[in-house]
C-alpha cells in the first residue's frame, strides 16, 4: 500500500458577519458572477447543503455562519 502525504493546504477563510456566497465570490474570486458563486458552493457542500435558517430569524436565507470554514479552491487531486 502506498501512503500519500499532502503538504498543500487549501485556501480558506472564516466568513465575515454578513457574508453571503455573492460577497465572498466578489471579494475573494474577483467577481460575483453565477459561475464563481456556483464554484464556491460546490467546494463547500458542508455549508451549501445545510438546512436554511427559519424565516424571520437573523440568518434567514443565508446558511453561512461566521464559524464556518469556507474553501476558496477545490480539493487537490492525488
Amino acid at each position: 500500500m502506498t501512503n500519500y502525504t499532502s503538504t498543500a493546504v487549501r485556501r480558506s477563510l472564516f466568513p465575515q458577519e454578513a457574508d453571503t456566497w455573492t460577497s465572498i465570490a466578489a471579494r475573494e474570486l474577483g467577481d460575483a458572477e453565477d459561475d464563481n458563486v456556483s464554484l464556491l458552493q460546490s467546494w463547500n457542500m458542508h455549508v451549501f447543503a445545510r438546512a436554511a435558517a427559519p424565516v424571520g430569524s437573523p440568518r434567514a436565507g443565508n446558511p453561512i455562519l461566521p464559524s464556518d470554514v469556507i474553501f476558496l479552491e477545490p480539493p487537490a487531486s492525488l
